[in-house]
């Protein structure tokens, strides 16, 4: 992580073949009085994880989600297309790595470190 960068990160993995999930959309966005607003948007790397990519000056305290866009992944053939992880960012300065396991009808996820 570099000061340019917030320090909100993700890693999905796929449980069902045991593999990270490489090349998953990802969209962080903020929630406001105007509803959701998108902050920053990339694509798990070939490791499923997806960091420095929230610049420092977009991140505050506030509502976000995160929205895992999952379908393309498993090829049309899963029972959530979209996965949507909505938490509190309470303080900027600490770290937020929320991961996320997939499998092609379930998902779960934890705050991480």
């Amino acid at each position: 992580m570099t000061e340019r960068f917030a320090r909100v990160s993700t890693h999905v993995l796929d449980t069902g073949r045991g593999v990270p999930a490489a090349g998953v959309h990802v969209r962080l966005e903020r929630h406001d009085s105007g509803g959701w607003s998108l902050v920053a948007q990339g694509r798990t790397d070939a490791d499923g994880r997806l960091c420095d990519w929230v610049p420092l000056h977009d991140c505050q305290a506030g509502g976000y989600r995160l929205v895992f866009f999952v379908e393309a992944y498993f090829d049309g053939d899963t029972f959530f297309p979209e996965i949507t992880v909505a938490f509190q960012l309470a303080d900027p300065d600490q770290r937020y790595h929320v991961p996320l396991l997939i499998g092609r009808h379930a998902y779960t996820t934890y705050r991480g470190s």
